[in-house]
């Protein structure tokens, strides 16, 4: 373990990443950004604490604490977009979700600090996430990674209108057998919640990278609108709304709704022996 990276490691065959909740900017870094407050608007927030169940169902946790705005270990290192002609954000992001620059004008990275950053920080989450990954295949013939996230649940530039409360991604049907997405939106479609698959998101690079159900890994991304467990703001988004404090009787129904998701989970895993 570092500083900036939390592993928990359990028994059962789950694993959850929270690769977006982290807020840690290391200082030479901020000081180059546009607003520290900009440059972690777009974490999702909380999430890791909307999952802090998981652990109790015997699952490994990978979290980093670094923002996305230093390096994104969801996206695809060589740089290639996971949503070609869509608008998203790159491995060293320089712009927000809302298109804000992230940077003071020539203080962006360049290739050098990229590659400074991705041997730094995205190369040891994947290293961890990869360790985790065989352990537990020693110990189960099949096992899921879920890649949990959040996002506000209106941002125009990424897409039209209010975004579903459940949004699962399997990269169209790739990163895991359809019997762990039937599993997951059985979950979410017991629910009040809204729900949809592989629609704006379809999984990030990591659901993308590791999931290969033929080897027994299935891989599956849960994106979160983030009204369903948190407060958002009905005027603009600023510094003094945003985020809103972790409330967990707000969270609570939607929480029971994931541990219902995760147990579905280790039990699809547990039918494949």
């Amino acid at each position: 373990m570092t500083d900036w990276l939390e592993i928990h490691r359990g028994t059962a065959p789950l694993i959850v990443s929270f690769p977006h909740t982290g807020a840690d900017i290391p200082a030479d870094i901020e000081a180059g950004l546009a607003s520290p407050w900009i440059a972690r608007k777009d974490a999702d927030w909380w999430v890791d604490r909307l999952y802090a169940f998981a652990r109790d169902l015997g699952a490994t946790t990978v979290r980093t604490r670094l923002s996305r705005t230093v390096i994104d270990v969801n996206r695809d290192p060589s740089g290639a977009s996971l949503y070609p002609g869509q608008a998203t954000t790159g491995l060293c992001p320089v712009e927000t979700f809302d298109g804000e620059p992230l940077y003071r004008a020539g203080a962006e990275p360049d290739e050098a600090a990229i590659a400074d950053r991705r041997t730094r920080y995205f190369d040891p989450y994947h290293a961890a996430l990869g360790a985790e990954i065989d352990r537990l295949r020693v110990i189960h013939p099949a096992i899921v990674l879920y890649d949990a996230h959040s996002i506000r649940s209106h941002v125009p530039r990424l897409f039209d209108g209010a975004l579903p409360q459940f949004n699962i991604g399997t990269n169209d049907g790739l990163s895991c057998a359809p019997g762990l997405a039937a599993a997951v939106e059985a979950a979410c479609d017991a629910s009040a919640f809204s729900r949809v698959t592989n629609g704006r998101f379809k999984g990030g690079w990591i659901t993308r990278h590791y999931g290969a159900p033929g080897k027994g890994i299935h891989a599956i991304q849960m994106e979160l609108a983030c009204r369903g467990y948190m407060g958002e703001p009905a005027s603009p988004f600023s510094p003094e709304n945003w985020p809103t404090p972790f409330d967990p009787a707000h969270a609570a129904p939607l929480a029971a709704v994931l541990r219902a998701a995760l147990t579905a989970c280790i039990a699809f895993a547990k039918d494949q022996a």
